[in-house]
């Protein structure tokens, strides 16, 4: 060290500092973790980056994975390290494996398998299992090391079963006795360092053996008794993702009055659905009432379509529920493009009428007009020429036939994308509406789950790559702003104040980014989950270097091997000053 001023510097790069400001070149010196200097002309460093023509911001946070599982037998958070993130928060949905007895460990995974499609043997070879309440959890993260930061959030379904045992998990009443007994155990979680409290309150969570999650029905009185938990620790966000239905506003209000009680901080899932439109906009109108009366609330956001992805490798495709297909439904990926490539078997199966599959099929499967051909380069805001309908017009055949041609793309690794949420209007208008909202976050990417069906870890990249450079069909966000929206906003969320912006003091998360370079590659399937297990991953190039606590994790996409991520307990506090030499 006598030698060098810094650990590392970032010469010369384009600084966009999280805060929202105008982007000014800069170096950016590092010592022991931390932001020690940003200006021009610093000296040296043990180790230096060239950033001169490159973007320098904070890391990303992302404030909504479920990497609740991945994160205790992996060190690698990905897909989302892969993209410019450096702090991933999980536990999100009310979704988790903590606290958890022994014999209620089925259970748990089959609520993970059905809601977040992470299949059983995964979960069953992958975790270790070596905790039984959320501080043990919480100690056995804190034992490992990753290539970003990890927070935990409690989840509520794991603790009403722990609490409630079946009765929890059938849905039952809370007892006060119940409640009182959840609020302690939130208490101690946010004690021991849960950043805060996650539930759910939608059908489309269910188990994979069709239940609805235990928190479905959850009454006011339990969700405001265990608010009320956090509220006598001092500390602890809360986290709510609700169909909103059938009276969105009664719901929010409800939620309003939690959040009242308690003086707690929440975010909850806000996205555009098919079936209410305009929907989002009356939402968005009451939560900036409640902000106005005071209340800390803030909806989370997603950037591009929440969509499905069909393919012969994956949880579904156009064809899952055709029996002709079902000859074939467990045969290798080989065997599959074998088959469907024989003119007798392919004119079998797309002979079968599809009708007399059922409306999930008509509506979701085979729903050609909303179904599109995933490209090489994505396009997550397609037009309505590109879908598997048009196409079939253009050509003049079936769309089934088109349907099946794309998946045999690429050796049979084709896949079509279905936009079933932020996609009701065929463009990203109201994405772009939301995102802009004062009192909104980007978050949504459920980065390590639906491991079959969706890959949105990648919402990082999207958002900078199409929001600020390559929209051509309405308006863009300053690059700026976009930045200081992944960073210091999803930051300040989740009370972690010490990251997000650089600046001295600042934790030391970083990414140097070629940005005319930076581009999304196509979803891919990789083996490798326990158990040999199947899921969706998605690449990026352009990130030419990442870091984490002031050491290199990232090098042009590249892992260096280097794990300076660890468990962060609870709340963080802005730096008053940079720490002492």
């Amino acid at each position: 060290m006598a030698d060098h001023a810094y650990d590392l510097v970032l010469r010369g790069g384009t600084v966009l500092d999280g805060s929202g400001a105008p982007g000014f070149v800069a170096d950016v010196g590092v010592r022991r973790g931390l932001i020690a200097a940003v200006g021009p002309d610093l000296a040296a460093g043990r180790e230096e980056i060239d950033a001169r023509g490159r973007l320098v911001t904070p890391g990303f946070v992302d404030i909504h994975t479920h990497y609740d599982g991945q994160a205790t037998w992996d060190a690698r958070m990905t897909p989302s390290s892969g993209h410019g993130v450096t702090t991933v928060v999980m536990g999100n949905c009310g979704v988790g494996f903590a606290p958890c007895r022994p014999e209620d460990r089925d259970r748990l995974i089959r609520l993970m398998e059905g809601v977040e499609d992470i299949p059983f043997p995964v979960l069953t070879e992958g975790l270790p299992w070596n905790w039984e309440s959320f501080p043990d959890y919480l100690d056995a993260l804190e034992a490992r090391a990753f290539d970003v930061d990890i927070g935990a959030q409690l989840p509520h379904a794991a603790l009403r079963v722990y609490v409630m045992g079946e009765r929890g998990a059938h849905r039952e009443p809370a007892t006060p006795a119940d409640i009182a007994a959840m609020a302690a155990i939130a208490k101690r979680a946010v004690e021991a360092g849960a950043l805060g409290f996650s539930t759910s309150r939608t059908l489309n969570h269910r188990t994979s053996d069709g239940q609805p999650t235990p928190t479905l029905t959850a009454g006011e009185d339990e969700l405001t008794g265990i608010a009320m938990g956090l509220a006598a620790a001092g500390k602890g966000v809360l986290q709510l993702v609700s169909d909103f239905h059938p009276d969105g506003l009664a719901e929010l209000s409800m939620v309003r009055r939690i959040v009242e009680a308690s003086g707690r901080p929440l975010s909850f899932s806000l996205v555009q659905s098919p079936h209410s439109p305009n929907g989002w906009k009356a939402m968005l109108a009451e939560l900036s009432a409640a902000v106005d009366a005071g209340q800390p609330m803030k909806a989370q956001v997603c950037g591009r379509p929440v969509g499905v992805l069909f393919g012969l490798e994956l949880t579904l495709n156009p064809f899952s529920q055709n029996p002709v297909f079902g000859e074939i439904a467990k045969a290798s990926l080989a065997d599959k493009v074998a088959a469907l490539s024989d003119p007798d078997f392919r004119a079998r199966l797309l002979a079968y009428d599809g009708e007399a599959a059922g409306p999930f099929t008509i509506r979701t499967l085979r729903a050609w007009d909303n179904l599109f051909p995933m490209a090489a380069a994505p396009d997550y805001e397609p037009t309505a020429d590109m879908t598997v309908a048009a196409r079939a017009a253009a050509s003049g055949r079936d769309p089934a036939e088109v349907a099946l041609d794309v998946l045999l793309e690429n050796g049979g690794r084709g896949m079509l994308y279905n936009p079933f949420l932020n996609y009701a209007d065929g463009s990203l208008d109201p994405s772009f509406a939301m995102l802009n909202h004062r009192d909104t976050v980007p978050g949504l990417s459920d980065g390590g789950a639906h491991v079959g069906m969706i890959c949105d870890g990648s919402f990082p990249t999207s958002n900078l790559v199409h929001w600020t450079r390559d929209r051509t069909r309405g308006p863009r966000i300053a690059l700026e702003t976009m930045v200081a929206m992944q960073t210091r906003d999803t930051a300040q969320t989740v009370g972690l104040m010490d990251r997000g912006l650089i600046a001295p003091g600042y934790r030391a998360d970083l990414n140097v980014i070629d940005y005319e370079g930076l581009s999304l590659e196509a979803p891919r399937v990789a083996y490798d989950l326990p158990a040999g297990g199947r899921r969706l991953t998605q690449t990026a190039r352009g990130y030419v270097a990442t870091i984490v606590a002031g050491t290199v994790t990232y090098r042009d996409g590249e892992p260096t091997g280097a794990l300076p991520g660890r468990l962060v307990r609870g709340a963080r506090s802005a730096p008053i000053a940079l720490a002492a030499e």
